[in-house]
């Protein structure tokens, strides 16, 4: 098959179909839009949460490995605990 021969079937296909109106096309295209830009905020917000977190997480381990070795397991659990609720 050649080109020139699947170009041609190809606009003969095109010719074929059912293109919708402007009328149902529009308030179609619009709601595509805000869905697609309500989830591409959402997912941004997500992403921002999330590596907030792995940061957040990253210092309060760092932090752990630096201090002293002779700490016990209640006192490093209490060390995370008042990192992760800011200092408190």
């Amino acid at each position: 098959m050649g080109v020139k021969k699947y170009c041609s079937e190809v606009i003969k296909e095109g010719k074929r179909v059912r293109w919708p109106k402007w009328d149902d096309f529009f308030p179609t295209l619009v709601v595509v839009i805000i869905i697609c830009t309500i989830a591409a905020i959402f997912l941004s917000l997500e992403d921002w949460a999330a590596a907030s977190l792995i940061n957040q997480l990253k210092d309060i381990f760092g932090t752990l490995s630096t201090e002293s070795s002779s700490n016990d397991s209640s006192d490093t659990a209490l060390t995370i605990i008042r990192l992760l609720l800011g200092g408190f």
